[in-house]
Order: C-alpha cells, then structure tokens, then sequence
C-alpha cells in the first residue's frame, strides 16, 4: 500500500543520504537497494495490500541521533516511521509514505536492574524476553509481557501497550511503564515520569505515549516496575459443551472463589479442533464444546493446590465436562502447544486470512461469538475464535473458503468486515484490544470512536508533530498544513 511520496512529503535523496550516514555513520544506512529494504516493507501481515517501501533505513544508536535524524526530516519534510521487531499486527511499522525507517535493534541494552526499586531500565530494542532472563535470580520478574514475548521488542510493546494471556492478574504492558525518554517529531529530547510509584507533576506524558503506536514520539529509554516472582504455577485445561458454560465461569470464579487466575484463555470448538489435528494431538477435543485454559501461580505450590482445586470444584458445579491438572512443564507446554498453534493450523486450509483482534465487555463475548458464527456462516469461511477470556479480547481470524478465487476474497472480505466490526461495536466492544490499529485497522475507526473523538486525537497529534511526519497515515488520516507550525516543546 505505498502512498505516493510526492505528495505532502519530500522524497530522500542522496545529500539527505548523506547527511544520515554523517550521524549514525555508513554502515548503519541502507539505501539504493531494494533486496536489502524489502524486510522492512511489511510487518506479520502476509498481505501485500499493506506494505509499503521505505526508501531508506537507518539504525541510530543514541536518543542524541534520533533527535538529529528528526531534525533533518522536519527540515525536509521526510516521513520517518519507527520499528521494532517488526513483529506487529496492524501495519504500526510499515512505511506507507516511503522516507525514513528507523530501526532500534542498536539499541538494545538493558541499562539498570535497580533491585532496591524493584525497577529497570532498558533501551526500546531489547527483546521483550531477555529482560525476566536477566532478571534470573533477583527474585523479581517484568509480568506486563504478552504472549509473543520471544520475538518483539519492548519498544513495541509500550508503543502498542500489548497485552497477553496473564493480563487478568498482571495487566497490559502500561501498567508497568513508569517513566520514558522521548525524541519528539521536531528533534526534542523529552523525559516523562521516572522512577516514581506516584506522580501527579502536570499531564501524565507516560499514558499518553504508551498506545500511540510510534505517532507522537520515539521511545528511547523506558523505566519498567518489576514485581516478585511466583515461586509455583499450575495450568488447568478445562473442557465444556458449550461457550456460554464456559464464559459463564469466568466471573464465577472471581467473585464465589475469589481467585484471580494469572491467566483464563478462551479456545473454540473448531479452533480446539483444529490446532489438535494439526498437531496430532490426542487430548478429547471431540468432546469439547469450548475450552478454557487457567493458570494460577502463587509463592508456593501449597497455594497453588488450594486455588485450583477451588477452580476446579466450580468448574465441575457449573457444567464443565472434563478438567486436567499440568503441574509440570510438561504437561503444560501439551496445553499452551494447542493454544500457540491455532493461527499455523488455520494456514494449513488457506494461507489468506484477516487477523483480527476484537475486544468486548467478557460478559458479552457468546453474543459476539454466535455473531460471528452467523456469519461465517452466511459466506461460506472460517471464522475460529480464541483470545482472552478474563479480559474480553478474542483473537480471530477470517479464514478464506478453499474454493474461492482469490478475486472473489478480496471483493468480499471488506464487506465481512464491515459485519463483523458492526456487531463488535453493538455489543459495546473496540476494534482492537492489544495489536493496534495501524493503518491495516484505520478505516473502520469511524464505527467505534465519534468525530469529537477522532478530532481531540487530530489536536494532539499536530501539537507533538506540526509536520505530520512521524509514522503517517496511522491510526487515524491527519490534515498536512503547508504552512508550519510552532513546536510546542520549543521555548518561546
């Protein structure tokens, strides 16, 4: 989906060129070679209806650089779009305007583990995962990881304010930002918050970063809250004839239990299906109207027991059909095996799919399920559902029919979407609960979010970014003024 450059935006040329190599020096710029930039056009979207080339790439090592970088952009009026692992679902770090991309795996150092905190600082390329390895043996762990926590960046994970199966006990990834070094749109280096539990010190920068997808600043060092480390876990797989039963118990076992698993993960019938299939997996899943995967961890196995054999006796009250106990590792990668799978079992009937990330009140998730069922349905797809129960966010993935021409996909796909984002927004729900919107998701913000709402994000976007050149064409369209703006972070 490459917009075409000439249009608000100055293409890079090579005195551009070389004005980046002069600050992050020539091996740390890719340009004139379209093998070389071809990774960086797309994200996990298959799709190349939603890539888009940069013309150039470059991997800064220092927020002084970025700062220099973006100075120049805005002198030139360059697009710049920042990246992580590219590891996104949504199109955040696809360069639709071509211009600068700005890599971060050069920045990649975790920077302090302050035990006396119970904090650390990292730099935004530091893969998500190496953070809890080095944190091995301190006793505490960053518990704000989503589930993909081996292949994205931390940096993208505040950007997207990701989430995953554990956020019913730990939260999103914002809960655990505490402070952020900032390079804004016109070359400012920012600090917003710290190493503060509490602060109510003027607008609260940090939240408002976190979720804005790289369109309002580039992260450069990120203060994270770090929590004490579970000493015991067990997973629960518990099968049920239906998915009412199986949703029904979610709150049940919150309120008459008064347990807060760590994780309540919901996997259709077909899904269930599926994925086991696939993996020639021989637990009963014939049987399995629905499924629910539980975990509970504690700061010891005693705990442990006590809570999940009080799950388990409501489970068993409230019309579960069969419930196995993984108290061992592994056992419970047999569990998490089927769930990871789902997405690669799916591929096995057609590699052309919509990865969609809908997210509703928990309470009404069978109403959004039997909707989507109605409509899968209706056209003749797959429409598997899976996600987070404790949280309402459910995964799916709309599944082209075999028999269909890829030209009858594409003319029919906007249209199911349209159905699908529609009975989303009846039930009261979001259009996405921890991928992003991007630019894969923007055109259907309107049926989710008023105009009075879309206008106050317009207003702060061209407050940070007077230019329009940061990350472009992302989360919502934004007005270029050839006129410029004063920077608001500039002294008067």
């Amino acid at each position: 989906m490459q917009v075409d450059a000439s249009g608000p935006y100055a293409v890079v040329t090579p005195k551009v060129v070389d004005e980046l190599r002069s600050i992050v020096g020539e091996r740390n710029v890719l340009w004139d070679d379209p093998e070389a930039l071809e990774p960086y056009s797309h994200d996990e979207i298959p799709d190349p209806e939603y890539a888009g080339a940069p013309e150039v790439v470059v991997a800064p090592g220092s927020a002084e650089e970025i700062a220099a970088i973006m100075k120049l952009a805005n002198r030139e009026r360059i697009p710049v779009t920042p990246r992580g692992a590219g590891s996104g679902l949504s199109g955040g770090a696809v360069p639709i305007y071509g211009g600068i991309l700005l890599r971060s795996d050069r920045m990649n150092r975790i920077l302090e583990i302050d035990t006396d905190n119970m904090m650390v600082v990292v730099e935004p390329g530091v893969i998500t995962a190496e953070i809890n390895e080095r944190l091995e043996g301190t006793g505490l762990f960053y518990a704000g990881y989503p589930m993909s926590l081996e292949s994205c960046a931390i940096g993208g994970n505040v950007a997207e304010n990701a989430g995953g199966g554990k956020a019913v006990k730990y939260g999103v990834t914002g809960r655990y930002v505490l402070g952020l070094e900032v390079v804004t749109p016109t070359g400012r280096i920012v600090e917003f918050g710290g190493k503060l539990i509490k602060d109510v010190t003027g607008y609260n920068f940090v939240q408002l970063m976190i979720g804005s997808e790289g369109t309002l600043g580039i992260f450069t060092k990120i203060v994270l809250r770090l929590s004490p480390k579970p000493r015991a876990s067990v997973d629960l797989l518990c099968l049920f004839p239906d998915p009412h039963t199986a949703i029904a118990l979610v709150p049940k076992i919150m309120s008459a239990g008064g347990i807060t698993p760590t994780a309540i993960e919901f996997i259709d019938q077909g899904s269930f299906r599926q994925a086991c299939r696939y993996l020639n997996e021989t637990l009963p899943y014939e049987d399995a109207g629905a499924v629910l995967i539980l975990t509970v961890d504690g700061p010891d196995a005693d705990q442990c027991e006590r809570e999940y054999d009080t799950i388990g006796r409501i489970c068993e009250e409230n019309g579960a059909l069969q419930i196995y106990v993984a108290d061992n590792a592994t056992t419970s990668e047999r569990i998490w095996r089927v769930r990871r799978n789902i997405a690669e079992s799916y591929a096995q009937i057609s590699p052309h799919q919509a990865n969609e990330d809908l997210v509703v009140p928990p309470a009404r998730i069978p109403d959004l399920l039997e909707g989507m069922e109605t409509i899968a349905e209706r056209y003749g797809i797959f429409i598997p559902a899976y996600g987070h129960a404790g949280d309402g966010n459910i995964h799916t993935r709309l599944v082209k029919n075999p028999d269909w021409s890829i030209e009858r996909w594409k003319e029919t796909l906007p249209t199911i979407l349209g159905e699908l984002y529609d009975l989303t927004a009846g039930l009261g729900g979001r259009l996405s609960g921890e991928h992003g919107i991007g630019h894969k998701r923007k055109p259907y913000m309107s049926t989710f979010v008023s105009r009075e709402y879309m206008d106050l994000m317009r207003s702060v976007k061209r407050a940070f970014d007077p230019k329009a050149i940061l990350n472009p064409g992302k989360i919502f369209d934004t007005m270029v003024h050839d006129e410029v703006s004063t920077d608001p972070l500039s002294p008067a």
